[in-house]
C-alpha cells in the first residue's frame, strides 16, 4: 500500500519596512501573494495590510500576533505542517526584532522550510523619508525595549554622526532622560516623525531639551533622529513637501476610472477619495449596437471615432459576445478624442491613426478631421458610438465635412447612488482641500448627489466645456490645464499648490493669518 505524503508548506519572515506599501521587496510582494496565512504584527500599518489582502489569495487568512515569540512560532509550524504557507509579517526588518529572532529560532529547530526577507528598517526608512541623512558613523535601529537600550553606545554615536530610533511614542520621555543623562547637549538637534512614510507623515524638529513637548499628541510607532542630519531637513525632505502633500482631493469618476487619476494624485503627496458619481449601463435596446459591430465586419465603415473609455469598452464588450477580436478592424481607421482614449484602443492591440494635436476635444478633433474625398474615401460613412447623453457638436461637424455618421448609443450613463453622509458633509463644509472634474456630468453629478463643494475647497476641471459647467453651477474654477488629460490636470494643481505656498510664504506672517486661503498649504504658514 503506498502512502500519499502529505504537502509541506513553507514559513517566511517578511519585513513589510517602514510601512509606505511601495517599499516592499519584489520577494515579500511574492511571499505575501503566495500565502495562505498571514501573521501581522502591530506596527504593520493597515493601508499596507489593505493592499496585501487585496493582491492576496481570496482563501488566505490575516490574522494579528499575539502572545510570546513561541506562541506565534507555533501557529506558523502548525500552518506549515498541514501544508500551507505562513508569513510572519513585521514592521522594519525581522532581524530588528528580539522577538522575531526567537521565532526563527524555533522554527529552525524543526524541520520546517523557512526564509527571512529582509526589509528597510523602520528607523533608517523613515529618517530618509523625513529628508534626514544619516551620514558619516550612525546608528539606526528598530526599539522594542527602551530598558535594554545603551544610552552611554548612542551619546557615543550622536556626538560622532547621527542617530536614528524607531520607538514607540510613550517612551520619549525615558529616552530623553537617558540621552541628557549620558551627556548629550540639551541643545542638539532632534527631528520626531510619525506615521512614517504614511499620507500623513508628519515631522517636528526641535532639540533634546524640549522634543517630548514638540511632539505632544504623537501616538504608536515614532521615528526619532538626532543629531547633525536634523538640521539638513530644510533641503533635503522631500515626502512632506511634494506639492499636494497632506491635500484632500475629491476623485468624482467611476470607480473603473479612478485609478489612474488616484495614483497621480499619490505621487504628488494627496489623499484622493473616490466618489463615482455616475454609473455605467448598458442601452436599452441592443439593436443599435448589434447592427453597428456587423457593419464593422462587413466594412460600412471608414471609420470609428471613439470619444471616451467607456466607449471603447461598450465596442470590445460586444465584440467579444460575437466572438470577434483585434482582426475585425482591419481596414477601418480609428479616431480619439484624447490620450487616455487612445490608451484603451491601444490596449486591445490598436493603434489609431488621428489623436488631436491639440486641444483634446470634439472642436479640436473636428479641426484636423479630412473632409469627405469621394475619390480617396470610397467608404464614407464614420461609426460614432457614444454616450446616450452626448452632445451633438462632433456629429454635425463630420457631417458638415460630408461624412455620413450613424451616431450610435454605445452605453448609458446614469446617477449614482449618494455616497456616505460623512462624504456629503465634507464635500459641503470643505472638508476636501480640492475637487477634479473631468467631464460637464461629474459636475452636475456631483452636485446632483452630494451638494455643491464649499467655497474653499479647489475646483479644477478637465477642459472649457467642464468650466463652462461648473460656473454654470456657481462653483469658482481655480485651474484648468491648457491639455485635456488626466495627466496634465493633475500637473496643474500640483502647480496651483507650488504658486500658492509662495505666495504665502512672501506674505507678512499678520497677512498669513489673516489670509483667506486654505488647505494644508496655507495651513503651514500660519
Amino acid at each position: 500500500m503506498t502512502r500519499t505524503r502529505k504537502p509541506v508548506g513553507r514559513i517566511a519572515f517578511v519585513g513589510a519596512g517602514p510601512g509606505d506599501p511601495g517599499l516592499l521587496t519584489r520577494r515579500a510582494h511574492d511571499a505575501l501573494v503566495g500565502a495562505d496565512q498571514v501573521v501581522y504584527d502591530r506596527g504593520v500599518p493597515e493601508s499596507l495590510l489593505d493592499v496585501v489582502r487585496a493582491e492576496a489569495s481570496s482563501d488566505a487568512q490575516f490574522t494579528p500576533a499575539e502572545g510570546a515569540p513561541g506562541d506565534v512560532a507555533k501557529i506558523l509550524i502548525s500552518a506549515a505542517r498541514s501544508g500551507q504557507n505562513a508569513v510572519h509579517l513585521v514592521a522594519g526588518d525581522p532581524f530588528g526584532h528580539d522577538s522575531v529572532v526567537k521565532e526563527v529560532q524555533a522554527v529552525a529547530r524543526t524541520a520546517a522550510h523557512f526564509e527571512v526577507v529582509p526589509g528597510v528598517g523602520q528607523a533608517e526608512g523613515v529618517a530618509t523619508y523625513a529628508g534626514v541623512p544619516l551620514p558619516g558613523v550612525r546608528t539606526a535601529a528598530d526599539v522594542e525595549d527602551v530598558s535594554a537600550l545603551d544610552f552611554d553606545a548612542l551619546a557615543a554615536a550622536v556626538q560622532r554622526g547621527s542617530l536614528a530610533l524607531a520607538v514607540d511614542a510613550g517612551d520619549l520621555a525615558a529616552i530623553r532622560d537617558g540621552l541628557l543623562a549620558a551627556g548629550v547637549n540639551g541643545a542638539t538637534d532632534v527631528g520626531v516623525t510619525g506615521d512614517g512614510t504614511g499620507e500623513t507623515q508628519y515631522t517636528t524638529t526641535s532639540t533634546v531639551d524640549s522634543f517630548v513637548a514638540a511632539a505632544l499628541g504623537f501616538t504608536g510607532r515614532v521615528v526619532l533622529t538626532v543629531g547633525d542630519g536634523v538640521g539638513q531637513r530644510d533641503k533635503l525632505s522631500w515626502w512632506e513637501n511634494r506639492p499636494l502633500y497632506g491635500w484632500k482631493v475629491l476623485v468624482p469618476r467611476t470607480k473603473e476610472q479612478a485609478g489612474a487619476m488616484s495614483a497621480r494624485l499619490r505621487a504628488y503627496g494627496a489623499i484622493p477619495c473616490e466618489v463615482p458619481t455616475i454609473a455605467v449601463e448598458p442601452p436599452r435596446t441592443p439593436a443599435q449596437m448589434e447592427r453597428a459591430v456587423k457593419g464593422l465586419v462587413d466594412g460600412r465603415y471608414a471609420w470609428v471615432i471613439f470619444t471616451s473609455v467607456n466607449a471603447v469598452r461598450a465596442v470590445w464588450e460586444k465584440f467579444a459576445e460575437h466572438g470577434l477580436d483585434a482582426r475585425h478592424f482591419g481596414g477601418v481607421k480609428i479616431a480619439c478624442i484624447g490620450d487616455a482614449t487612445a490608451d484603451a484602443v491601444r490596449a486591445f492591440g490598436i493603434q489609431p491613426e488621428l489623436i488631436p494635436s491639440g486641444e483634446q476635444s470634439s472642436e479640436g478633433l473636428l479641426a484636423e478631421f479630412s473632409p469627405h474625398d469621394e475619390v480617396l474615401d470610397p467608404v464614407g460613412r464614420v461609426l460614432l458610438p457614444r454616450a446616450d447623453i452626448a452632445t451633438e457638436t462632433l456629429a454635425a461637424g463630420l457631417t458638415e465635412r460630408g461624412w455620413e455618421v450613424d451616431d450610435v448609443t454605445a452605453y448609458r450613463t446614469v446617477r449614482a447612488a449618494p455616497p456616505p453622509a460623512e462624504i456629503r458633509d465634507a464635500i459641503k463644509s470643505g472638508g476636501f482641500d480640492a475637487v477634479l472634474f473631468t467631464s460637464s456630468s461629474t459636475v452636475r453629478n456631483l452636485v446632483g448627489i452630494a451638494g455643491k463643494p464649499h467655497t474653499r475647497t479647489v475646483v479644477a476641471v478637465i477642459g472649457p466645456k467642464t468650466a463652462e459647467t461648473a460656473t454654470e453651477f456657481g462653483l469658482r474654477v481655480d485651474v484648468q490645464p491648457p491639455h485635456a488629460s488626466v495627466p496634465d490636470l493633475v500637473e496643474a494643481l500640483a502647480g496651483y499648490a507650488v504658486e500658492l505656498r509662495e505666495k504665502l510664504a512672501a506674505m507678512p506672517a499678520k497677512q498669513r493669518r489673516g489670509s483667506k486661503v486654505q488647505g494644508p498649504t496655507a495651513l503651514r504658514f500660519r
